[in-house]
């Protein structure tokens, strides 16, 4: 599984003008799941969701994650990101999990998260999204697990 994280200080997602999710102050994940991906890697990359230290402590070192500071986890499924981009000037998906397994893995993560932590808010599979945030540092992280 790959996420690619932003520390935010909001950010949400519309689909037909419908706000399904937003979160303040967190990280957002753009969530992608490889066709290879299994439970094992959705418990990892919950774990580095939640653990991964990308906030500032008092001596502003990136030192605290998002349990510590109290804040929110919007999850964007985007299968994108699984794209073999090594040759060509167009992306394959062979390298990406079929929508019913990557469905399936994407909601089990979004529970997995939601056991421990909130608010955790989600856009919509399958759907065409827009997504707005307000990235602050800029902070961008690739995690793979």
């Amino acid at each position: 599984m790959i996420a690619l994280i932003q520390r935010v200080l909001s950010a949400k997602v519309e689909v037909s003008g419908e706000t399904v999710g937003a979160i303040g102050p967190g990280i957002l994940a753009l969530v992608g799941v490889e066709r290879e991906d299994g439970e094992r890697n959705v418990m990892r990359l919950a774990e580095r969701l939640l653990a991964y230290r990308i906030f500032q402590d008092e001596q502003n070192r990136m030192n605290l994650s998002v349990q510590d500071v109290g804040g929110g986890l919007l999850l964007v499924p985007q299968f994108t990101l699984a794209a073999d981009t090594r040759k060509g000037n167009r992306p394959g998906f062979s390298t990406a999990a079929e929508p019913e397994r990557a469905t399936r893995l994407f909601e089990e993560l979004v529970a997995r998260l939601r056991e421990s932590h909130a608010p955790v808010a989600t856009g919509r599979f399958g759907a065409e999204m827009i997504v707005s945030l307000q990235n602050h540092g800029p902070v961008t992280f690739w995690l793979q697990a």
